[in-house]
C-alpha cells in the first residue's frame, strides 16, 4: 500500500468488540459470570464484569451529548452500522494507509481490571477473548495480527496461555495493562515463569493503560476529574513499569525478552533513563542495585520500545538525544483521542527525517513483533 512511499506498521490498532463477544465465546462453566458489553451509542466502550461499569467514573465518550462524542458519532457511524466487523476494519486501514495492524482490544482493556477477581474466570475471559480475535483475524490473517490476552491473576494461568496464543492461535504478542496486580510490582519473583515463557517462545509483551479500571491507577487523587485522571495515567503508569523492568532486574534476568509500552507516549523516555542512570550510579551498589550488571537505561536500548502519536512534535527531542531505534508508530484506531482519519498523514508531517519515519513506521515495529 505504501503511504506517500511509507510502509506503516501500527503496533497498536484497536479493535471494537462486539458486545455479546464472552457470552458467544466464554467457557460454559463461566456463562453465568460472562463480562457484558454495551451498544447504545456508536463508540459504546462499557463492559461490565460482576456488578462492576468500566470505566468507572470515565464520561469523556460516554455522555452522548459532549462534544467529542458528537464528532465521534459522525466519524465511526460508518463502522458502527456495520458491527465493527475485520471487513470495516480493513477499510479503515486502507484510508489511514495502515498496511499491517498489529490488534489490541477496546473492552477487553478492562477484562482483567479489577483487583482480587477470581483468577479462574480471569483465564476464562482471557480465553474466550483471544478465541474470538482468532476468528477475528481470519479475515486477513496478512494484515490483522494480534495480540493475545492473559490474566496476570495466577502466573500458570498466564503461561498457559501465552503457550496457547502462541503456538495455536498464531498470534505475535501478548498485552497486559501495567497496573499493579494483587500489590505486586513485575520484577517480583512470582511472575518469573511468564517472563522465561514470553522469552522462550520469542514474543513480546505489550504494556497498555486504560483509564477507569478497578486497580491502583495513577490519577486517582483527581476523582471524576477526567482531564487530569487521563493527562497521567497512561505515561504515568507505563514509566512506573518501564523502571519495574530496567532497574528491577527483570531483563537483566530475560536478555532476549522484548517489551513495549504503548499508548503512553515516547518523549518522557530520555528523561526517566537519564534519571534511573542517575540513581543506579548513586547507588548502585546497595542491595537492590546489584541486581543490574549495567546502566538501566542500557536494558532499555536493547529491549524496550515505546509508542509515538501522531502529532507528538517531542519526539524531535528523542530522536536529537537518543535516536529513534525504540519508537514504534500507534494510530489509537478507534478511541476518542485519537486522529482518524489522517493519522499516518499527520505523523509524516513531525520535524523528523525521512529515514527515522520509516524506521518507526515500519522497521522498528517488524522488528518488535518479530514480522522482520
Amino acid at each position: 500500500m505504501a503511504k506517500r512511499g511509507f510502509r506503516v506498521l501500527d503496533s497498536d490498532l484497536h479493535i471494537l468488540e462486539p458486545a455479546d463477544l464472552w457470552d458467544r465465546y466464554i467457557d460454559a462453566p463461566f456463562k453465568h459470570q460472562a463480562p457484558r458489553g454495551f451498544n447504545e451509542w456508536v463508540l459504546d466502550l462499557r463492559i461490565e464484569i460482576d456488578g462492576k461499569l468500566m470505566p468507572a467514573d470515565v464520561t469523556y465518550s460516554a455522555t452522548p451529548t459532549t462534544r467529542s462524542a458528537i464528532r465521534d458519532r459522525e466519524r465511526f457511524r460508518p463502522f458502527h452500522e456495520r458491527g465493527w466487523s475485520a471487513a470495516a476494519q480493513l477499510d479503515a486501514m486502507d484510508e489511514e494507509g495502515i498496511d499491517v495492524g498489529v490488534l489490541y482490544p477496546t473492552r477487553g482493556l478492562f477484562a482483567q481490571g479489577i483487583d482480587g477477581i477470581p483468577p479462574k474466570l480471569a483465564a476464562a475471559i482471557a480465553r474466550g477473548y483471544n478465541d474470538w480475535l482468532a476468528d477475528f483475524c481470519s479475515g486477513d490473517p496478512s494484515r490483522l495480527v494480534g495480540a493475545g490476552m492473559i490474566s496476570p491473576f495466577d502466573v500458570d494461568d498466564a503461561v498457559a496461555e501465552t503457550e496457547r496464543c502462541v503456538r495455536q492461535l498464531g498470534f505475535k504478542g501478548i498485552f497486559l495493562r501495567p497496573n499493579p496486580v494483587n500489590g505486586r510490582n513485575w520484577h517480583d519473583p512470582y511472575y518469573e515463569p511468564l517472563w522465561a515463557a514470553l522469552e522462550a517462545l520469542d514474543v513480546p509483551l505489550g504494556f497498555h493503560e486504560g483509564l477507569g479500571a478497578y486497580l491502583p491507577q495513577i490519577g486517582d487523587r483527581f476523582g471524576r476529574n477526567v482531564m487530569l485522571r487521563h493527562t497521567v495515567c497512561h505515561p504515568g503508569e507505563q514509566m512506573l513499569a518501564a523502571v519495574s523492568f530496567c532497574g528491577g532486574g527483570i531483563l537483566e534476568r530475560h536478555p532476549r525478552l522484548r517489551v513495549a509500552f504503548l499508548e503512553g507516549n515516547a518523549s518522557w523516555v530520555p528523561f526517566l533513563l537519564w534519571r534511573m542512570d542517575e540513581h543506579y550510579e548513586w547507588l548502585g551498589d546497595t542491595t537492590f542495585g546489584r541486581a543490574l550488571t549495567m546502566e538501566p537505561s542500557k536494558y532499555f536500548t536493547r529491549q524496550c520500545f515505546v509508542s509515538v502519536e501522531c502529532d507528538e512534535d517531542p519526539i524531535k527531542g528523542v530522536h536529537d538525544s537518543m535516536g529513534v531505534a525504540n519508537v514504534v508508530f500507534s494510530t489509537d484506531f478507534p478511541h476518542p483521542d485519537c486522529k482518524y482519519p489522517g493519522a499516518v498523514s499527520r505523523f509524516l508531517e513531525l520535524p523528523l527525517p525521512d529515514d527515522a519515519k520509516r524506521a518507526i513506521l515500519w522497521d522498528n515495529c517488524a522488528r518488535y513483533y518479530g514480522l522482520a
